[in-house]
């Protein structure tokens, strides 16, 4: 995303009355609201009900007004990009979390990454060994060797 007038997108405060957020994002106001309405952006609300919109909203504000304007995506298109970014993020984090559990248990395992070996078990399935061991072969000892053709 841009980054907005010494905001970073990441700046969630909620600083931005609607009018100043129209003239960062340079759209009207009444389109902030209608997006709000549809919710492609979501404002905070003070106790009294008005907007406040934090840089991170400005940017979005942005982003939704170049993809209306410049790629000529609809509204709702406009809003299943969101979505689906949003589902990217928090897949993106889940992986982390994910991949952080996988390093701890190897930790507390003391295996190393690089242990675990597949091998082609009897019935032509890929199975796992322990490194230097040997898949037990069924009834056949037969070798099979793949040459790529040559043309």
């Amino acid at each position: 995303m841009t980054e907005v007038r010494g905001f970073s997108p990441d700046d969630d405060v909620p600083i931005f009355v609607i009018s100043v957020a129209a003239t960062l994002a340079g759209m009207h106001a009444q389109t902030l609201r209608q997006y709000d309405r549809l919710g492609l952006v979501s404002p905070s609300r003070t106790r009294g009900g008005g907007r406040r919109y934090s840089g991170r909203d400005v940017a979005m504000l942005r982003e939704v007004q170049r993809l209306s304007q410049e790629e000529g995506v609809s509204l709702a298109g406009i809003q299943r990009i969101l979505e689906l970014e949003n589902q990217v993020t928090a897949l993106r984090a889940r992986v982390l979390e994910l991949s952080d559990e996988v390093e701890r248990a190897r930790l507390a395992t003391g295996t190393r990454s690089s242990s675990r070996v597949f091998a082609v078990g009897p019935t032509g399935d890929v199975i796992a060994v322990r490194a230097g061991q040997r898949p037990r072969l069924g009834g056949s000892q037969a070798l099979v060797v793949w040459r790529p053709s040559s043309h």
